[in-house]
């Protein structure tokens, strides 16, 4: 019998290599984590890592992308709006997702960071538009919602940069009526 990856213990190991993987990446740097570490921190061998994932760059990108999916909590923007309590929540999402990289696996790989989290936004913001703008010409709303996402995303580098010493709602309030104003 062909085991899928839907069945609940194929999910489970695969759960126990990321759980692992975010185990070890609080005690090394990514560079100097290697697949025998996850492997016997998961007690499980090597095929069955590779039959969950291709690499450790592979198992780095779902894991982030997992955290990432979990910290904007998609299902709570489901029914709201595209307002400046939304913009601010998916802000302190991100933020909150950045602070806690900082420490783990977060240098040599912010182009991947910064990947998936615009991925993340651009996905959440063509959502909401589409629901808010149904007439709207998709291309148009799917170009506004990459803008909104390398925008959150490039505000949220700034604030790490230069305004840790003010809280990301603070940080946010300053912007979003401009950029409340343009999608009117």
């Amino acid at each position: 019998m062909e085991r899928t990856k839907a069945d609940p213990r194929v999910l489970r190991t695969r759960k126990l290599i990321m759980d692992s993987f975010i185990e070890l990446s609080s005690k090394k740097e990514f560079k100097d984590i290697t697949v025998k570490d996850i492997t016997e921190e998961a007690m499980i061998n090597r095929a069955t890592f590779y039959y969950h994932f291709e690499d450790i760059y592979d198992l780095l990108e779902k894991v982030l992308t997992e955290v990432l999916s979990i910290n904007l909590d998609y299902e709570r923007y489901i029914n709201s709006q595209l307002d400046e309590e939304t913009i601010s929540n998916i802000f302190i999402a991100i933020t909150d997702f950045q602070k806690s990289l900082s420490h783990r696996c977060h240098r040599g790989y912010e182009d991947t960071i910064a990947r998936i989290i615009r991925e993340q936004l651009e996905m959440i913001f063509y959502k909401l538009l589409l629901k808010e703008r149904p007439n709207d010409h998709e291309d148009g709303l799917k170009m506004a919602a990459v803008m909104l996402s390398w925008g959150i995303y490039g505000a949220s580098v700034e604030w790490r940069r230069s305004s840790e010493n003010q809280s990301p709602e603070d940080f946010m309030k300053q912007g979003i009526p401009y950029i409340l104003s343009g999608l009117k």
